[in-house]
């Protein structure tokens, strides 16, 4: 068997601070600290410790901790020594314990470990990174349920209901004259198209959770002088973009991240879409179609004191890429003589004054799923929607096979290919490539 080697790595950032950490994992752990420090750790005490260099010369004083397999993080042997937070320290204390027989640690090994020796999922083990790099108090507690599990448990529910489907189909196939009998009396139908809606649910709770992790991008596009960069300067409640009275003053995407409702947004402006435009104008158009293409959501802001019904519905038709959500920011509502007011999507404002500007964040959290104050919401990644996803096809193939057929054989198949695709989420199911993509986005220590 190959043997496991004994890992070290400065688990806290760069930079100096009042405290430092340095983590060590492998069966070696405990005889490397004793070298260290001249003391035996007893597991899950405190010790105070004077940490040697080879030549016995203290180099830092801190606090030992040990963590004795399986109890740890990695499910190994782990020590932790916390000294002062100087970078150079620190790094004694790693050039000392690899000298003592220990190999630094890659990007993410630690966690790795810990998904290997069944500590961790590789959900949980994403929402890890997820929780240090989290921008904002929702992205942190959305990690956090997805840490302790919860979001693991959903998974594992839809997988056993595919299990327990499969089990009971292929029983049935042993008996083909009963087959289709036995199978429209107990309603496989019935309970693979029950599956098929928990399926929607799943991927609009994940569909949320990409968004929350990653930030909404949200673009606003429309015809020059409509507002836009004003628009844009009062959700950001700061004056990013230049505003003007000039037509075509925006040449160029101006991006920007802020929060709406504690929630990740990336606002993007855009260059004012017209016909007779000049040849910088038309680059920035070019550029505006292509936000809009990568974009989340768009807002198309109209001049409400200089625009009628036909105009806004041609712009859509025109500019808004089919399926992309969006909303008519009916603007100058001001100028326009007209109160603030919200309609289904469109809302009417005046973002010179701010007046509306609410509604409009109002609207974009309900549209993205944010209401709730994010209640039940759990951080997922685009891999995971796109196992969703795959998962869900498979199913609707085996359904629409079963009931042109009403034979049990393909939906097996199929019940099996959905159970593996979700099993990729968990890591039950997973290729050493896609291990070695993940764990490698992770920071050194962790």
């Amino acid at each position: 068997m190959e043997q496991i080697s004994t890992i070290v790595a400065i688990a806290t950032p760069p930079g100096a601070g009042g405290i430092g950490i340095v983590r060590l994992s492998g069966p070696d752990s405990p005889a490397i600290a004793k070298s260290l420090s001249g003391k035996r750790f007893t597991p899950r005490h405190a010790h105070f410790i004077s940490i040697h260099d080879n030549e016995s010369r203290i180099i830092d004083q801190g606090i030992g901790l040990y963590f004795k397999a399986p109890h740890s993080f990695t499910g190994e042997d782990v020590v932790e020594i916390q000294g002062h937070g100087s970078p150079v320290a620190l790094q004694m204390i790693v050039d000392r314990c690899l000298e003592l027989g220990a190999q630094l640690a890659r990007p993410g090994e630690f966690s790795e470990r810990a998904f290997l020796n069944d500590k961790l999922d590789l959900s949980q083990a994403e929402a890890i990174a997820d929780l240090i790099e989290s921008s904002t108090e929702s992205a942190a507690r959305a990690a956090i349920r997805s840490l302790t599990g919860e979001f693991s448990q959903k998974v594992q529910v839809l997988i056993d209901k595919l299990i327990a489907l499969r089990v009971f189909v292929e029983a049935s196939i042993d008996f083909p004259e009963e087959e289709i009998d036995f199978l429209a009396e107990n309603d496989v139908a019935g309970r693979t198209r029950k599956v098929l809606e928990e399926f929607l649910q799943m991927k609009k709770l994940v569909r949320r959770g990409t968004l929350l992790r990653d930030a909404t991008r949200i673009v606003l596009v429309g015809p020059p002088n409509a507002g836009k960069s004003s628009l844009l300067n009062a959700l950001c409640r700061e004056n990013r973009a230049i505003v003007s009275d000039i037509p075509g003053t925006t040449r160029d995407t101006l991006e920007h991240p802020i929060q709406i409702n504690g929630y990740p947004v990336v606002l993007t402006d855009t260059a004012g879409l017209r016909e007779n435009a000049d040849i910088i104008e038309r680059e920035g158009i070019k550029r505006a179609r292509l936000a809009l293409a990568a974009a989340d959501l768009a807002l198309v802001c109209i001049d409400d004191a200089a625009s009628d019904e036909a105009q806004i519905n041609q712009i859509i038709a025109d500019e808004v890429p089919d399926g992309l959500g969006y909303c008519v920011v009916l603007n100058k509502a001001d100028l326009a003589g007209k109160k603030v007011s919200r309609d289904g999507n469109r809302v009417s404002i005046s973002a010179k004054s701010g007046e509306g500007v609410d509604l409009l964040c109002a609207w974009i959290s309900d549209i993205v799923g944010y209401s709730g104050h994010g209640q039940g919401q759990i951080l997922a990644r685009q891999r995971h929607l796109d196992a969703l996803k795959r998962a869900e096809s498979h199913l609707q193939r085996g359904y629409d096979g079963f009931m042109d057929t009403g034979a049990g054989e393909l939906l097996a198949e199929d019940l099996h290919l959905a159970a593996q695709a979700l099993g990729e989420i968990s890591g039950k199911m997973s290729a050493d490539d896609l291990l070695g993509e993940i764990f490698g986005s992770f920071c050194i220590g962790k």
